[in-house]
């Protein structure tokens, strides 16, 4: 597993995207994601997030293209949030434990594919 700041600084790389790796839920995540995921043990994250995408949630019309989502650490505990993409919160989720290295990370859900936000 690769320091914080090794994590965040490779995360900065990634521009774009080749390749989409499907999710058993239905969404795709980028090769940014996979490496976050995968750098910071966190495919927990990507479940967390594909897991959230119902019926019910996508009933809201401004979720169903695009999504921004927050998860920030404290003290081994988290909160990942999502916005619409006119910045109004409409849900959020405490997680209760957490070994997530990096304090805050932002990733969008566009069209049902996760990416960084350089990824965009």
């Amino acid at each position: 597993m690769d320091n914080p700041e090794q994590i965040t600084a490779a995360l900065k790389q990634f521009i774009g995207s080749g390749i989409i790796y499907q999710h058993w839920l239905g969404i795709g995540f980028t090769e940014g994601v996979k490496y976050l995921a995968d750098a910071a043990e966190a495919y927990w994250l990507i479940d967390s997030i594909a897991s959230h995408q119902t019926k019910k949630f996508l009933s809201n019309t401004n979720l169903q293209d695009f999504q921004i989502w927050h998860l920030s650490v404290k003290e081994k505990s988290g909160t990942l949030i999502c916005e619409s993409d006119t910045g109004k919160e409409v849900l959020r989720q405490e997680i209760e434990y957490t070994d997530f290295l990096i304090n805050s990370i932002k990733v969008y859900l566009i069209s049902k594919v996760m990416m960084l936000l350089t990824e965009y």
